[in-house]
This record gives structure tokens, sequence and C-alpha cells, in this order.
């Protein structure tokens, strides 16, 4: 496994484009691998970095446009012209930028992303279905809306052929995320046609002109979901792969789908399918899919691949196989990384054990959990040990008491939905 600290490797320096928790589980992999700090570019980091030991933070004005970011990364590679720099991102925006910008970018950095081609035809939403459509792989029954002509005399969306409720979301999260409007979701659950028609009008009016997609509604609650984190080294094999059961989501509009909790599981089916997907487009860096088990026939259906290693990166390290040294191999050291499978179980879990045991209602599940837990498998991505700055820790631990209060709110008890 490649949870062993790497010596001497000073020479690395990781510079990571936002300010969340993934941010900060990259950051942490990084150094429990290298014992190396990371520079965090954001315009507003969560305290969990800002008071951080194992991370320096270089401000970005909050809305930068390419060139002022541009600016910040190449000041940070004339003034470490003596280390080799990787550059990391987890946020579709971000991801983009850099696909956008990776000709320049690369001849300072270390770039484990695929490149504008491959997010074009494999990270959009549609583009992805028509993938998995190709080689066979199961997805959810799905209806494009273009909506680059919303707003004009005569425009009107598509039907949709599902029962209703149904799941609406965007093809393209960074085309999303650069147009706000108030009672903004990351993922819309309609339950009626005239829901969707409201919706429509409100992306239309908030000058939304990308791609919607309608999917059926799969059923089955956050325990049917799955994650999958895969490596695609420079010579097109994937040479790292791991998975998750997801067992409880964030439900606030704006994180919806997010895991909060996992159990790190093999699905390797899922892993057959996943490379079989990366493999076939040509993908290269890390990718992370959402996958869902329909509980009617078993089948897995894939959703989507985001071009970045995932929000919840740090289940990989908290499995034993920590991402970030497989990666450095194939890209500063220019090795072929040795092919690694994740298949230790550990629970990786951001909210209080009890909050988590409350929404379990599958009472094996359950047990399992309480087996992890009880035998030392818990691990929180934000509790580090490395970290002894008390204000942070006094932080982090409110944060974690505050989920009670968010899940009342947002998700008071369990369903049989996801969403």
């Amino acid at each position: 496994m490649s949870n062993e600290v790497h010596e001497g490797r000073g020479d690395i320096l990781p510079v990571v484009l936002g300010g969340d928790i993934g941010v900060y589980g990259i950051g942490r992999s990084f150094h429990e691998a290298f014992g190396v700090s990371s520079i965090a570019v954001a315009s507003a980091p969560t305290a969990a970095i800002a008071r951080s030991s194992v991370f320096q933070t270089e401000h970005l004005p909050a809305h930068a446009d390419d060139a002022t970011v541009l600016a910040v990364l190449r000041g940070l590679a004339a003034a470490n012209r003596d280390r080799h720099l990787v550059l990391m991102a987890n946020h579709d925006v971000h991801s983009a930028f850099v696909a956008r910008h990776a000709e320049e970018l690369s001849q300072w950095y270390a770039l484990p992303f695929p490149d504008l081609d491959i997010v074009e035809h494999v990270t959009d939403k549609a583009a992805f279905a028509r993938v998995c459509e190709d080689l066979g792989v199961p997805t959810p029954g799905t209806v494009l809306v273009d909506l680059s002509g919303a707003g004009e005399p005569g425009w009107s969306a598509p039907g949709i052929p599902f029962e209703f409720p149904v799941v609406a979301k965007a093809a393209r999260g960074d085309v999303y995320d650069a147009v706000q409007f108030e009672g903004k979701r990351k993922i819309w659950f309609v339950e009626h046609p005239s829901e969707l028609e409201d919706l429509w009008a409100t992306l239309a009016g908030a000058g939304f002109r990308g791609t919607f997609l309608v999917q059926e509604l799969v059923p089955g609650d956050n325990t049917q979901m799955r994650s999958i984190t895969a490596y695609v080294d420079s010579t097109g094999r994937t040479s790292l792969v791991g998975s998750a059961r997801v067992l409880l989501e964030d439900h606030a509009p704006t994180m919806i789908g997010n895991p909060v909790a996992m159990i790190t599981e093999p699905f390797e089916q899922l892993w057959e399918d996943a490379r079989r997907i990366l493999e076939h487009t040509g993908y290269r860096g890390f990718a992370n899919f959402d996958v869902k088990v329909d509980p009617r026939d078993g089948r897995a259906l894939f959703f989507e691949v985001n071009p970045r290693i995932g929000r919840n990166n740090w289940y990989m390290t908290a499995g034993g196989c920590n991402p970030m040294v497989p990666m450095v191999s194939d890209l500063v050291d220019h090795v072929v990384p040795q092919p690694e499978q994740l298949r230790a179980e550990v629970l990786y879990s951001l909210v209080p054990d009890r909050l988590l045991l409350h929404y379990l209602r599958d009472d094996a599940l359950r047990e399992r959990v309480r087996g992890l837990i009880d035998g030392g498998r818990r691990f929180d991505p934000l509790e580090y040990p490395a970290e002894k700055d008390l204000r942070r820790r006094a932080v982090v631990a409110l944060q974690k008491a505050n989920q009670y209060r968010k899940f009342h709110r947002y998700y008071p008890e369990a369903t049989d939905r996801s969403f």
C-alpha cells in the first residue's frame, strides 16, 4: 500500500486551487506521503486550511478571471524554481481552467488532469452518457435540454418521456457555476411537469444558456450510491482504482449529492466499467465517478465522471492507497507506477457517529458501521494529528457538531430517495 511516508521529498511543492474540504484532503495526502506542505490558492479558504500547519495560503480575488489566476500561478512558479510543482484542483471551474491553459501551465507544473478535448468529450454529462451507451455501460434514461435559445420567442423544452418525479442537473458544472440566482440548487428534484417549466423559466431569466439533463429518478436512498476514484497514468493505464459505498449525503441545496460518510469497499465490476470508459476515451490523470445501484434490478448506473480527484478523495488515503504517490511517481519521477487497488475497509466520515447511525436503516449496515467505529477504523480527514492549532481544532469540532442542525433542517429523516 502507498501510505508509507516518502522521506526527503522537499523537492515537491503541491499547489492546490480552491479552499474547501476536498482541497484539505489533497494537502493532507501530500503531507502524509511526502512530509511537504501545500499552497492553497483561494479567495476564502476554510479555517481548516487557513489555520493549518500543512498549508500555506495564497490569496486570489473572488471571481478572478483566467489572467489573474495565471498570474498568481506564474508568480508561484517563479518563486519556486528549485522545486517540482504539482498543480491540483477539486472543482469543475478549476479543472476547466487547467484544461484551457494546460500548454502554458505545463511549463511549470505537473498536471494530473485530462486535456481539453477529453473534458469536452467525457466530463460533459450528455457526452458521457453517449460514451457509456457506446460501451454498453448502463446509465439512467436521459433527455437533453439545450437552453442556448432560451428566452427567444417560440423556444420550448422537449417533452419528458419518464414518469415524474425526475431529476434535473446541468450537463457542465463549470457553465452552471458561472450563473447565480436565488434558490439555486446543485441538483433539482422535480415532482411535476409544471415545476420543470418553472425551472426552465428561472434558468432562462438568469442567463443560463448551456445544456441541462433531465433523468429518470432511480429509487433508493443514499446507501445505493457508489464512488469510484481512479488515476490513469501517462501510459494510458488505469494504475490506481478504489471505491466506496456512500452511507449519507449532504442535503443542503447547494451541496446536495456530496457524500459526508462512506465505507471503502471493492466493486470490481464497477472498476472494470470505469477502466473501459477511461481507456476508451484516452483519459489521463485523476477521475471520480458517481454511480447508483438500482434496487429494482441491481444494475449499477453510471451518472458522470468528474475531471478531478473528487471532493472526498481522502477516503483513498484513509484506506491505505494514497493517490499522490502513484501520481508523483508518474509525473514527477517519470517512473510508471505499479497497479494498485484499494481493498481495505474503513469508515470515512465528516459527521458525528450518532448522527450517521440515525440515518442508517439497514440493520446489517448499521452494525458494520458500529464495528468500524469500535475498531478504530473511522477517519475524518479534517481531524489530522499533525494539526496543533487549538483554534482550528475548535472550529472543526463546532462545524462537525453543526451537522445536527443542518440535517435537522434539510433532511430530518431518512427517505427512500437519494435527494
